[in-house]
């Protein structure tokens, strides 16, 4: 695939969009709460826990304390474990690939307790719980 100068300059363009909502300047782990702090050009500083982003939840503090952020300031990365955050995604609250994010909300869910999903599993336990799969997959 050849990159022509008509590619180049629409990806400018993008960049510079996506600039205007604001960019990182420089960004850091502050091991007392456990939260990766970013400073934006905007004046504005976000932070949130390690634990919630791809690829940093079982990270050490020495390994988070390194954090590089990209010449154009919309990516944070961390050498030592390989893993980047898309700073535009962070904003939106987007912590991960789609595939990482689901399964997060999936375990989340899976996790999550009220009176319904009580009753509701008790009911299909006195029922006998849920049908066994047949080998085969056949009806």
């Amino acid at each position: 695939m050849t990159v022509t100068d008509q590619d180049v300059q629409q990806a400018e363009k993008r960049m510079v969009a996506l600039r205007e909502n604001g960019f990182a300047v420089s960004a850091r782990y502050d091991r007392r709460s456990g939260r990766v702090v970013v400073n934006l050009n905007t004046g504005v500083q976000i932070a949130f826990p390690s634990r919630l982003a791809e690829g940093l939840a079982d990270a050490s503090p020495a390994d988070l304390a390194e954090i590089e952020v990209s010449p154009a300031g919309l990516g944070l990365h961390w050498p030592k474990l390989d893993a980047d955050v898309y700073v535009p995604a962070l904003l939106q609250g987007v912590f991960g690939s789609k595939r990482w994010m689901a399964a997060q909300l999936g375990t989340a869910g899976g996790q999550a307790r009220s009176r319904a999903k009580t009753a509701a599993a008790r009911e299909n336990g006195r029922k006998g719980g849920r049908p066994r799969k047949v080998a085969g997959g056949g009806l």
